[in-house]
């Protein structure tokens, strides 16, 4: 099966691009989010392609003043993985590693935006993530990470918000390879996941960018960590810290993370009370979960989250992207940024006090 990635120098096996990879469960997948300061406004966007289940699914959210309205489509692939338009919603990459757009035209719900992307660094190339569970491979996928600003506008009826990339930044990730997507394995290993403790802060500051990322396994041990910390015009320092937090009191929600990445350096992370459900892109979610096939050639749905929507813990708002303030002091010189605290917390993490599948912390 021929298509347009053919005539591209990308190929990597004899195989045409539509079936390079015969995993079930092989991705290819764009996420951004973006804000302002204040935290008044948030977007994300996704837009996933699963090639041997036959579909691409795409989402956008936007919050304004604590209401989260999510558009989400899906449609059959055909095969075709250049086609990056789902619906109303399209991603066009413009100048890879740098520039991209994100569009949703018209369509039923009163949200529309014409986005761009650029990025303010190099690319933050994570460490490979390999999961077994016994003899089965879990998840095996490569990431990059990206701080930037945006430019552009969203609307939400007739409200019209401009964007503009010394007021607005964000965060964007790249991932493919193989984790659980499309409908439930029928005979999942080992009962099902019972543990994923995943912890992933990006923080853009006026003259740097930090980012740390951390998977723990059920006593608090890492099996995947990365933090850097990159001057816009220089070099990228890396390290890998131990990880000092609180949870607020009843809840699996951070209060607050410390990291001392070396000598004379601290990064001393504050959650807002102002959070982006994450199942608003799909994730968790039983009906729009990634790679599902929902019987049609196009399906669109528009739906929102009123500010109560994470009083009550569900599977729906367990998984959250926190707005967060950060200060990174090196040599006594504190350097303030903002950026996002994204957590899902499921099962045990002795190092930080949590037990059973979903117990909150004392």
């Amino acid at each position: 099966m021929l298509t347009r990635g053919d005539d591209y120098p990308v190929h990597q096996t004899p195989e045409p691009i539509a079936i390079a990879s015969a995993e079930r469960n092989f991705y290819d997948r764009y996420f951004f989010n973006g804000y302002s300061a204040d935290g008044r406004l948030f977007f994300a966007a996704a837009l996933g392609v699963y090639p041997q289940l036959g579909v691409i699914d795409a989402a956008f959210c936007v919050t304004l003043d604590g209401i989260q309205h999510n558009i989400r489509a899906s449609r059959r692939l055909g095969g075709e993985r250049m086609d990056l338009e789902v619906g109303p919603i399209r991603v066009e990459v413009i100048e890879p590693l740098k520039v991209l757009r994100v569009v949703v035209g018209p369509n039923d719900s009163p949200v529309r935006a014409d986005l761009t992307f650029t990025a303010r660094h190099a690319p933050i190339e994570e460490p490979r993530f390999t999961r077994r569970h016994e003899a089965r491979l879990l998840m095996d996928y490569t990431r990059l990470t990206q701080n930037g600003g945006w430019s552009g506008s969203v609307a939400i009826g007739d409200q019209v918000m401009t964007v503009a990339p010394d007021t607005h930044w964000g965060t964007r990730d790249r991932s493919w390879g193989i984790r659980p997507v499309g409908a439930p394995d029928a005979q999942p290993a080992g009962g099902g996941m019972r543990q994923f403790w995943w912890l992933w802060m990006p923080f853009n500051f006026p003259d740097r960018v930090a980012f740390f990322h951390s998977n723990d396994d059920g006593a608090g041990e890492p099996w995947n960590r990365r933090g850097v910390i990159a001057p816009l015009d220089g070099d990228p320092r890396e390290f890998s810290a131990a990880i000092g937090s609180a949870y607020h009191p009843g809840t699996r929600r951070l209060a607050s993370v410390r990291l001392e990445p070396w000598l004379g350096c601290t990064l001393d992370v504050t959650p807002r009370d102002q959070h982006f459900y994450m199942s608003g892109l799909g994730y968790l979610h039983p009906q729009w979960g990634h790679g599902m096939d929902h019987g049609a050639d196009l399906a669109v749905a528009y739906d929102v989250c009123l500010p109560d929507f994470g009083d009550t813990p569900t599977m729906l708002n367990l998984h959250i992207q926190a707005m967060a303030d950060a200060v990174l002091t090196i040599d006594g010189v504190a350097h303030r940024g903002v950026g996002v605290v994204e957590q899902l917390f499921i099962g045990p993490h002795a190092a930080s006090g949590l037990t059973g599948l979903l117990d909150p912390a004392r």
